[in-house]
């Protein structure tokens, strides 16, 4: 199994963590940067493991902020060769509605990079849907849709063909919409991650989260689509492959 966004450096000790995912079949990890010194972290963490690698990128959450300003640096962390895509990136409406000016050009300049690097995105995105389809329709390379929670934004990722990942949060016993829009997605563009160290899915809710649970997204989003365990994984693994170019 591949855990396609995980946060291994706000999580302690990653290199046990990593052997725990390890012991469970999580043989690929994408570790994700949320700022500047969080990409580097990741990809040190990246660097000192096999079959992990990195996104990088700062997140809507600092955008206005000291550390939105040092976009350009991200160019030359991206150049390593652990470093798979550029995000997480995107626009979240939910908890910082006052800053979508400093958000939407924040996203601009991750997409710009992304495209001249040839890299995919990783985009993050609450309550923003407009906004997001609209900048997104701008842009024409690899599209993953991290996290995914806003059913609203399906149809424009099915007619686009945007990668949609699900995190614990669709083990939920309220998001029924959430598998509803799991059933309708592709089975060449569906993915699965943890998120760690948030959003434990519901057999480990309460405890933090790490990519050791994966297989408990994967069997919830199985049974939902009617399909076998084993044959998801392979089929998220393949999918992974080709979204990221690994």
């Amino acid at each position: 199994m591949i855990d396609t966004h995980a946060h291994l450096d706000a999580l302690e000790e990653p290199e046990v963590v990593v052997a725990r995912a390890r012991d469970a079949g999580v043989m690929r990890i994408v570790t994700v940067g949320t700022g500047i010194d969080s990409s580097r972290a990741a990809l040190a963490i990246a660097e000192a493991h096999d079959g992990l690698f990195a996104a990088l990128g700062i997140d809507p959450h600092q955008a206005g902020s000291a550390e939105a300003s040092r976009v350009g640096e991200l160019s030359e962390l991206l150049s390593h060769k652990k470093a798979i895509a550029v995000g997480e990136t995107g626009l979240d409406y939910h908890y910082g509605g006052d800053r979508r000016a400093e958000q939407t050009r924040l996203f601009d300049a991750h997409l710009g990079l992304a495209r001249e690097l040839g890299l995919p995105v990783v985009i993050h995105t609450r309550a923003a849907n407009e906004d997001t389809e609209a900048a997104l329709s701008r842009y024409d390379g690899a599209v993953v849709m991290h996290c995914f929670s806003e059913p609203g934004l399906l149809q424009a990722g099915l007619e686009r063909g945007w990668y949609f990942s699900f995190a614990g949060n669709v083990t939920y016993p309220r998001a029924e919409e959430l598998r509803a829009a799991a059933v309708r997605v592709p089975a060449d563009r569906i993915l699965a991650e943890t998120d760690s160290p948030y959003l434990a899915p519901q057999p480990v809710r309460g405890r933090r989260n790490e990519p050791a649970f994966l297989r408990h997204t994967v069997e919830a989003l199985a049974a939902v689509r009617g399909e076998d365990p084993e044959e998801l994984e392979a089929r998220i693994d393949a999918n992974a492959t080709a979204a990221f170019g690994l």
